[in-house]
C-alpha cells in the first residue's frame, strides 16, 4: 500500500491546540498511536495494516511532524505534547483507548498516563525516553547542534537527498534501514526541513528536548495502575535495556516485560509483526 492509498484514512480535528492530523482505520475499540521526534504516524503504518480488521486504530501526526502544524509560538516540551494528546482524545470523543508508544512519543504518553489514568484501557511502551533519559547520550550532539542554533544550516539539504536522509537520520534505529521506503523518508523529512522557517522549529523542538515534564510525573507513574506492557529492542542505541526494567519497576500496572532481540529503536515499523502478536495477546487477556 502506498502513503498516498494510506492516506484516504487521514482526517484532521480542530483542538484547542491546533488543528491535528491523525491517521483513522477500522472500527471497534480504540488503538491510539504516538510517535516520536523526526517521524509521524505512518511510524505504525505496518502494524494499523494488521490491526485495522479488528480495532480502530488511530495516529496522530504531533505538531510539525506529518500533517500537522505548528504555530510559531508552539510549546514543544514533553508536557505541553501530551496536552496535545490530551487536546485530540477530547476532540475526537474517546473516552477510553489503548495507547501504544514510541521514542520520544513514549515520553509523552508516560505523562499522558500519568496525568489522565482514567482515561487509559491500557498502555503499551516500546522503546522510549525513560526519567531522566532525555535526551538519550546518543542523541546529545544533535541537541547541543539545535541549541547552538546550527542544526537548522545544517539539516535542510537532505530533503533534496532522501537516501543519506535515510543513512543518516534513521540508520542507527533500523537494523536495516533500507527497509524504510524512500517514500516514507521523505514524508517524514520534508514537513520538518522543507522550508527555513519549519527548519528553525525543528530546531527549537530538538532544543527543548529535557527530562523536567517527565520526571514532575514520576510520582504519579509510581502509581499508576493501569495494565500496562513494555516491549522493548534490545540491540537499540538510543535506549537500552537497563530503562526497560526501570520502567517495570516503576508503573505498578507493569508486570511483563517482552525483549525483542536484536530489536532498534524503530522495531515497531521494521518488525511489527512481533509487535503486533505481543499486543493482541495482551488485549485480549484483558478485553
Amino acid at each position: 500500500m502506498t502513503l498516498a492509498e494510506f492516506d484516504t484514512r487521514r482526517k484532521t480535528v480542530d483542538t484547542d491546540r491546533g488543528p491535528v492530523s491523525y491517521l483513522d482505520s477500522g472500527a471497534g475499540r480504540v488503538a491510539f498511536f504516538i510517535h516520536g521526534v523526526g517521524t509521524s504516524g505512518y511510524l505504525w503504518r505496518n502494524v494499523i495494516r494488521q490491526l485495522e480488521d479488528e480495532r480502530r486504530c488511530i495516529a496522530l501526526d504531533l505538531p510539525l511532524h506529518g500533517r500537522t502544524p505548528a504555530a510559531p509560538d508552539q510549546d514543544f516540551t514533553l508536557g505541553a505534547l501530551a496536552d496535545v494528546v490530551a487536546a485530540t482524545c477530547d476532540a475526537l470523543g474517546l473516552e477510553k483507548v489503548d495507547v501504544v508508544a514510541n521514542d520520544t512519543g513514549g515520553a509523552v504518553a508516560q505523562i499522558y498516563a500519568a496525568r489522565h489514568p482514567d482515561r487509559l484501557s491500557t498502555l503499551t511502551l516500546t522503546n522510549c525516553d525513560t526519567h531522566d533519559n532525555v535526551p538519550p547520550k546518543a542523541f546529545l550532539p544533535a541537541v547541543l547542534l539545535a541549541r547552538a542554533g546550527l542544526l537548522a544550516r545544517i539539516l535542510p539539504p537532505l530533503t533534496r537527498k532522501v537516501t543519506r536522509a535515510r543513512k543518516l537520520l534513521y540508520g542507527t534505529g533500523y537494523q536495516n534501514v533500507r527497509s524504510l521506503p524512500e517514500e516514507v523518508v521523505a514524508a517524514y523529512v520534508e514537513p520538518l526541513l522543507g522550508t527555513r522557517d519549519r527548519a528553525l522549529l525543528f530546531q527549537r523542538w530538538i532544543a527543548s528536548l529535557n527530562p523536567s515534564d517527565l520526571l514532575a510525573v514520576e510520582p504519579d507513574l509510581a502509581a499508576l495502575a493501569v495494565p500496562t506492557l513494555i516491549v522493548w529492542g534490545t540491540g537499540d542505541l538510543f535506549f537500552r535495556t537497563t530503562w526497560t526494567y526501570r520502567l517495570r519497576d516503576l508503573i505498578p500496572g507493569a508486570r511483563e516485560v517482552v525483549e525483542i532481540r536484536g530489536g532498534k529503536l524503530f522495531f515497531p515499523d521494521e518488525r511489527s509483526r512481533e509487535l503486533v502478536v505481543e499486543l493482541r495477546r495482551f488485549w485480549a487477556a484483558r478485553s
